[in-house]
């Protein structure tokens, strides 16, 4: 059976929103994809702002942001089938929007690793909490659903942080299914995370191009290509001494971050030791690579010989950032592996293509082994666009 899905994802680096129409192929057990077409829209200064904002609006300002956000991605998916002669080809949208806030409960399985909220204060309520945790991704499904008048799957960490895990990494189901040869991955997009799909887990390393890319801002560029500003600096042994001894980084899996913890705790700390933008990038390309190398040599994670991780994201491309992950990941006797250009640019918006045709089949989707929750779960929210 062949489904016909448009995925979107906005991710935490703000760069844009990455849309792709992809064939989603299931048989015998086994899925199989194909990218049909892919695009990233770049935010406009005004839209980037807003969703940086977005966390400080009150109520009643955030959820109308909320539906207009949602009428925005509606008109782009829109904008998309008619630009490449869609019309009546796609049959689902799977939204992931844009997170503005992600505080799981620090109770259940996940105690003791919950998001980093802010300073060093994880974002949960403290182990052995009862107050239930939280998630909020701005872009309203039911307005998707509305404007393009396609089924739209959304919200879709919500169920999974009410069974008290972390709502993330969603991505291992995608990994699992779509790439059965490949067992390690590493994401570098605006957080970097991996996931070991034999083992069952996956969890966030630490911020990666949001960090990087508020660095490189400074000088006036939107982000540090191909890290030759990186490359011009030296390392801070004071900073990255600091950097490396966050608590995040002591914390067991499951767990996951939230963009408070980069922008506030990292990017601050940064900011704060007076160091040159080159050498700041340089530091926290050092810290990035560092911490991707500690988390594999965890036994958990990198147990068996098959040692080659497929590395995608938007950090794939960062040539001094990759020379340094190879550097550090080849004395654990791992190969980093850049796939195929659509894999590295839109795997996040093919795994939420594969998530929403899950939800529509009633299959599970979200696998408590990596969040931490009291069981697997059918996630996200589906919205039916037309009548009847």
């Amino acid at each position: 059976m062949i489904y016909r899905v448009l995925g979107l994802m906005s991710g935490s680096s703000l760069d844009g929103l990455d849309l792709a129409y992809v064939h989603l192929h299931a048989g015998a057990g086994k899925w199989g994809y194909t990218f049909e077409a892919a695009e990233t829209v770049p935010y406009t200064p005004e839209w980037r702002s807003r969703l940086e904002g977005a966390a400080t609006l009150d109520a009643r300002t955030y959820l109308l942001l909320d539906q207009e956000y949602g009428h925005f991605l509606g008109e782009k998916v829109n904008a998309f089938i008619r630009d490449r002669g869609l019309d009546f080809q796609v049959q689902l949208v799977a939204s992931h929007g844009h997170t503005v806030f992600h505080q799981p409960a620090a109770g259940g399985r996940g105690a003791g690793a919950p998001a980093g909220h802010g300073a060093e204060a994880p974002a949960g309520h403290g182990a052995g909490s009862s107050v239930p945790g939280m998630t909020a991704q701005l872009g309203s499904g039911a307005a998707i659903a509305a404007v393009t008048g396609l089924q739209t799957v959304s919200d879709l960490r919500a169920l999974d942080v009410a069974l008290g895990g972390q709502g993330a990494p969603i991505i291992p189901i995608g990994e699992k299914l779509l790439f059965p040869g490949q067992r390690y991955f590493l994401n570098l997009g605006g957080i970097a995370n991996v996931s070991d799909t034999a083992a069952g887990i996956a969890f966030d390393v630490c911020p990666a191009n949001r960090v990087l890319n508020l660095l490189a801002e400074q000088k006036g560029v939107p982000f540090d290509r191909d890290g030759v500003l990186a490359a011009s600096g030296k390392v801070v042994p004071s900073l990255l001494k600091t950097l490396d001894g966050l608590a995040y980084y002591r914390q067991a899996p499951p767990k996951s971050l939230d963009n408070a913890f980069g922008i506030r705790m990292v990017y601050g700390t940064i900011r704060e030791s007076g160091c040159t933008v080159e050498d700041g990038l340089r530091t926290y390309v050092e810290h990035i690579a560092r911490q991707v190398g500690a988390a594999l040599s965890d036994r958990r994670v990198a147990e068996m010989p098959a040692r080659e991780m497929l590395v995608t994201g938007g950090g794939a491309h960062n040539g001094f950032l990759m020379e340094r992950l190879r550097e550090n990941l080849a004395s654990l006797g791992i190969q980093a592996t850049v796939p195929e250009a659509g894999v590295v640019d839109f795997k996040e918006a093919l795994v939420m293509a594969l998530f929403g045709v899950l939800r529509l089949r009633q299959e599970e989707n979200t696998l408590a082994s990596v969040t931490g929750a009291s069981r697997n779960s059918i996630g996200g929210a589906l919205w039916n666009g037309q009548e009847g």
